[in-house]
């Protein structure tokens, strides 16, 4: 097996440390490293973190590999710094059976870029009505343990708590993709002046709160773990804050555009603003930086949403929602967090690596930089500024709400047990 010499690099931004892999191992982590035959990578400056993990990506296949396979998805995760993407259910068909699963598990184990876990779905065809086969899909060789309806709310109380009770029995979590339907027929915006001035349909915070509330007591009930997906407003973090005071098993998640952009945005009626849930106030992007810094809000999810371009360049009520964010969510997330002293290196692996890792249950990442540990790791340049420009991207589609914005750092290399998926920024 190969041997790579990582000299020189910041662990979690601490001291310059050297970083010996060994076939799929860190050998060893110190200074003065040497070792004969292994290639050398200059690391001077450049901060080491553990492989991300994200616990919310759409790689759309199969079904729409119009947009996404797992192919591309991937790449474009290793790009990103990436060493495992759990892979949302909304497929077509829906990831509800331990066959689509086991298909979407083997095409991530071919592809070689990143490990994917498949994410199962709640309830069959995500139309809330019937519970999906939640066991089925655990004992597969996917083993799922995240399970999720995302794209749609599990808004009925009864097959939400079924669901809960049902994964407690292998230490599963259900995913809730928080959105009161009934309060938002025909939302197309956050719910505020801007929606007002603008004629758009108001998507009113309460439509998430009111969920995230009922669930938090629902887990609280039946003891079991609920975790809250793409979380947007003030109110949600105070929820979770106060269901996590009462001992509550819940976490949390916010998306690096709900960290940085504002409902302002839709003011150029551009659909690449155009995501659910929407873009919201100054107000609760600042409560969510804070809710992120100070533990409320556990990690840091893509919410990777891939369009094809004839779904986004039209008329704004006719577009999807979503946004690509694989390849960009390391920088947004230096900036709002890092580069604010929210947050140090440390901190920003914990967020965007441990604690994904440890709510999917997903072994082997999420793991200290540490000597006998996998050798899945993420090097990045925080010095490094430069126009986000999408037709670089390794996604196959290009929806990207920051093209031609300025954006820190830089992933220079990916390692995945070992082996190099990027190089100098480039694909391996």
């Amino acid at each position: 097996m190969s041997k790579i010499l990582i000299r020189g690099a910041q662990v979690l931004g601490g001291e310059a440390q050297d970083v010996l892999i060994d076939g799929e191992t860190i050998a060893a982590v110190g200074t003065g490293l040497s070792a004969e035959g292994a290639t050398v990578v200059e690391a001077e400056g450049q901060v080491l973190l553990p492989g991300l993990v994200d616990l919310h990506t759409h790689l759309r296949e199969p079904g729409r590999e119009d947009s996404e396979t797992v192919l591309t998805g991937t790449k474009a995760a290793a790009r990103g710094g990436w060493t495992a993407v759990h892979a949302m259910a909304n497929t077509f068909p829906v990831a509800d059976t331990a066959g689509v699963v086991e298909q979407v598990w083997r095409l991530g184990r071919e592809s070689g870029y990143c490990d994917v876990q498949p994410i199962g779905a709640v309830t069959v065809g995500l139309e809330g009505k019937q519970l999906a086969e939640l066991g089925a899909m655990h004992d597969s060789a996917a083993g799922v343990k995240v399970f999720s309806d995302d794209g749609k709310c599990v808004d009925d109380a009864v097959i939400m708590r079924r669901a809960l009770e049902y994964v407690k029995a292998f230490d599963g979590v259900v995913a809730q993709h928080a959105q009161e339907p009934r309060l938002t027929e025909g939302a197309q915006m956050n719910e505020g002046t801007v929606s007002a001035e603008l004629g758009l349909g108001g998507w009113p915070a309460v439509a998430e709160e009111s969920v995230i509330a009922r669930d938090v007591l629902l887990a609280e009930h039946v003891g079991s773990r609920v975790h809250i997906c793409h979380l947007s407003t003030a109110g949600s973090v105070e929820i979770v804050r106060w269901a996590k005071s009462r001992g509550i098993d819940v976490t949390a998640e916010v998306t690096p555009h709900h960290l940085l952009l504002t409902d302002e945005l839709v003011r150029t009626y551009n659909p690449v603003y155009k995501v659910n849930p929407p873009l919201r106030t100054e107000k609760d992007v600042l409560a969510l930086r804070e809710a992120l810094a100070d533990g409320t809000i556990d990690i840091v999810a893509t919410d990777h949403a891939p369009h094809p371009r004839e779904d986004k360049d039209c008329e704004w009520a006719a577009a999807a929602m979503g946004m690509v964010g694989l390849e960009t969510a390391l920088s947004v997330v230096q900036q709002t967090m890092v580069d604010t002293g929210l947050l140090d290196w440390a901190g920003v692996a914990e967020r965007m690596s441990v604690n994904p890792a440890r709510i999917g249950r997903l072994e082997g990442h999420g793991r200290p930089v540490s000597a006998g540990e996998p050798a899945n790791l993420t090097l990045v340049d925080p010095a490094y500024r430069g126009a986000v420009d999408p037709a670089g991207f390794a996604s196959r589609s290009r929806n990207t709400p920051y093209e031609g914005r300025e954006l820190p750092g830089r992933v220079t290399h990916t390692f995945l047990r070992g082996r190099a998926t990027v190089i100098d920024g480039k694909l391996a």
